[in-house]
């Protein structure tokens, strides 16, 4: 009886590891630094935010400004647009549509999917922030 309670703990224990380790490798923490702000976006302003496949770019916010991306109708994405790879507030990812290139260092990040790098040197995402519909017309951009 002493060996199955042994036993018994042993799986918990080891079940227990399992699933603290894996749970942490799914969180993907950015190296960019992550600076509070909020901002709204008035659609009927910034239009080019209902076509989807555009973005935009909001400077002042976050560390190295926001690049706002609507995938779908009703779909947006921000991220900041500090290059993970040279993670300085002058390497900023430069937007085009579905599309960001860093002008210091040549990585290239597809909007789509969590802004993951299409083309290196850069190996991490893009930081994402949240995006909120505050109404028809008004985004709410924060972190």
């Amino acid at each position: 009886m002493q060996q199955v309670l042994n036993r018994g703990v042993f799986l918990f224990f080891l079940f227990t590891l399992f699933f603290i380790s894996n749970s942490c490798d799914k969180i993907q923490d950015s190296q960019v630094p992550s600076v509070p702000f909020t901002f709204t976006i008035n659609l009927t302003v910034a239009n080019e935010l209902a076509i989807p496949g555009n973005s935009m770019y909001f400077p002042g916010a976050g560390y190295g400004g926001v690049i706002v991306f609507c995938e779908m109708p009703d779909t947006y994405f921000a991220f900041d647009a500090t290059c993970t790879y040279e993670i300085t507030q002058t390497c900023k990812v430069v937007n085009s549509g579905v599309l960001g290139e860093c002008r210091c260092c040549g990585s290239k990040f597809l909007f789509t999917g969590g802004a993951f790098p299409a083309k290196g040197p850069a190996a991490a995402p893009l930081r994402q922030y949240n995006v909120s519909r505050m109404s028809s017309v008004m985004l709410r951009v924060y972190n």
